[in-house]
């Protein structure tokens, strides 16, 4: 038998720390949360990204009464930038959440469909995509999607 350890940094920053740019970004999600459609969880996530010609494009999750058919934030989000600006590369993405009448205070971390979307979109510009995720006591701050899913499935695998 042998082991294999993985290691995932993630760099934890008061929002202060941030960069002028990454906080623009965590507020345009934080932004984002006020339209989110969320009736049955009550748990409002908002996401934005930044393109690389400096746009950032937001989006929010979408809940129905058949859960299955509901959609997370970083998912409308990154659907649809990439649907209406497919070769402009994600640079990066926040995401945070409102829940019992604030912004919960962890940071909000991707779902495993999400992680796999981001890990995607990141393979399909060949570069990374650095993901924020706010809470109000730190952002967590990793350098790629990658570090979100380290045993991914990708397209390497159907070759």
């Amino acid at each position: 038998m042998r082991e294999i350890n993985l290691t995932t940094k993630i760099a934890v920053y008061p929002l202060g720390e941030c960069s002028e740019t990454e906080k623009n970004l965590i507020e345009a999600a934080k932004e984002a949360t006020i339209n989110s459609y969320a009736p049955y969880s009550g748990f409002k996530v908002g996401a934005a990204v930044l393109l690389e010609n400096g746009e950032i494009i937001s989006g929010n999750n979408q809940e129905n009464a058949a859960y299955p058919s509901g959609l997370c934030a970083e998912r409308v989000t990154v659907f649809f930038a990439n649907a209406t600006r497919p070769g402009q590369r994600i640079e990066a993405i926040a995401v945070a959440a409102w829940h019992n009448g604030r912004f919960t205070d962890d940071a909000i971390t991707p779902c495993g469909g999400c992680r796999q979307v981001l890990l995607e979109t990141e393979n399909r510009f060949n570069a990374p995509m650095k993901i924020l995720m706010y809470g109000n006591e730190a952002v967590y701050v990793l350098k790629s999607a990658k570090d979100l899913l380290p045993l991914s499935f990708g397209d390497e695998m159907l070759k």
